[in-house]
């Protein structure tokens, strides 16, 4: 079984009805679609500064940015694993969400899930993995019942 825990930490993310729901229900999803198995995860709801200070101190990367995953190593034996934690940027997803014209809990759902499945061991630094992320991403989000994350809306140019 894996354990959820979610450390809520800055404000904003209790503008989101049933958002501990939200993010319980995407982990379910991702384990399920990328290999479930027992375990914990840690799950931090920051804001922008937070997650600036994270990605600049253990990436080099001296932005904020929506969501970032910190896979646990395993240990042998261990029945119920650290699978790891992620931590998301309120501001930023936020954002986001407003400016691609999408739903926040839809937005939070889908990071979420891209969080986990980066637990899991997959990734996007070449073409085929990101390739390979994204359609497991928006399977998972099908299953959830919210449309393709990636998919451009063409906008009609007589508008």
């Amino acid at each position: 079984m894996t354990q959820i825990e979610i450390v809520t930490e800055a404000e904003g993310w209790e503008r989101i009805a049933d958002c501990e729901a939200i993010i319980r229900r995407a982990v379910a999803a991702a384990l399920e679609a990328g290999g479930a198995r027992a375990g914990e995860i840690t799950l931090l709801l920051a804001d922008d500064a937070r997650v600036h200070a994270l990605n600049r101190d253990y990436r080099g990367f001296d932005k904020p940015t929506n969501v970032l995953s910190f896979p646990a190593a395993t240990m042998p034996g261990d029945e119920a694993p650290a699978l790891g934690d992620i931590a998301l940027a309120f501001e930023t997803c936020a954002r986001e969400a407003r400016e691609e014209g999408k739903e926040l809990p839809d937005h939070l759902t889908h990071l979420v899930v891209h969080g986990v499945l980066h637990l899991l061991g997959h990734d996007h630094e070449t073409d085929d993995e990101a390739e390979a992320m994204e359609a497991l991403e928006v399977r998972v989000l099908a299953g959830l019942g919210i449309n393709d994350p990636y998919r451009v809306e063409e906008k009609d140019p007589a508008r």
